[in-house]
């Protein structure tokens, strides 16, 4: 893919289709290490040891719609091909975690792309499922929640357009602020 940000909504994706109540997700970027970390955790349906096996096997896939599943080792790839590293854990009933470490300066990285629509989309079309999104760049960093937004509502809905605007409008500025010593 052409940004990090489509294999994170892949994979976040199969966290929805896990029945996950509550997915994690974060992007940590350390400079001192020159690492990009994404973290994708849920509490969702989790997955066999066989299952997690075949994960990253491209012609293995749980969808009835086509025989082949690229989004996990795609990214896989995609981290390892920057000399990061990827861990799939997984435990039938409990849910899976998916952590990707990409070097952040190699020139094979994939950019990042924009996450922060990613999480928007993510949020707005599972309006059933709790996100808690944390973005961090060294020592500065920010959170989004949805229960804390879903609780501060009062049982109006997340996906309601003054909502989606602030949605949007606190990840960019967030990121921003977050951002403004570095360039990447």
């Amino acid at each position: 893919m052409t940004e990090l940000s489509l294999n994170i909504l892949d994979i976040a994706q199969n966290s929805v289709k896990a029945e996950a109540k509550l997915i994690e997700l974060a992007v940590e970027i350390n400079t001192a290490s020159d690492t990009l970390t994404v973290l994708i955790n849920d509490d969702g349906c989790g997955m066999s040891a066989e299952q997690i096996e075949k994960v990253t096997d491209p012609f293995f896939t749980t969808r009835t719609t086509r025989s082949v599943g690229l989004g996990v080792p795609f990214f896989k790839d995609a981290a390892e091909s920057t000399g990061g590293e990827f861990g799939i854990t997984s435990e039938k009933g409990k849910g899976t975690q998916v952590k990707a470490v990409f070097g952040l300066s190699h020139i094979d990285r994939v950019p990042l792309g924009d996450i922060n629509a990613t999480v928007e989309m993510l949020v707005f079309y599972n309006t059933h499922i709790d996100f808690l999104y944390r973005y961090k760049v060294d020592d500065a960093e920010f959170t989004l929640d949805t229960r804390e937004i879903k609780d501060l509502l009062e049982g109006a809905p997340i996906d309601a357009p003054d909502v989606k605007v602030f949605i949007s409008e606190f990840l960019r500025e967030n990121e921003s602020e977050v951002k403004k010593e570095h360039i990447f």
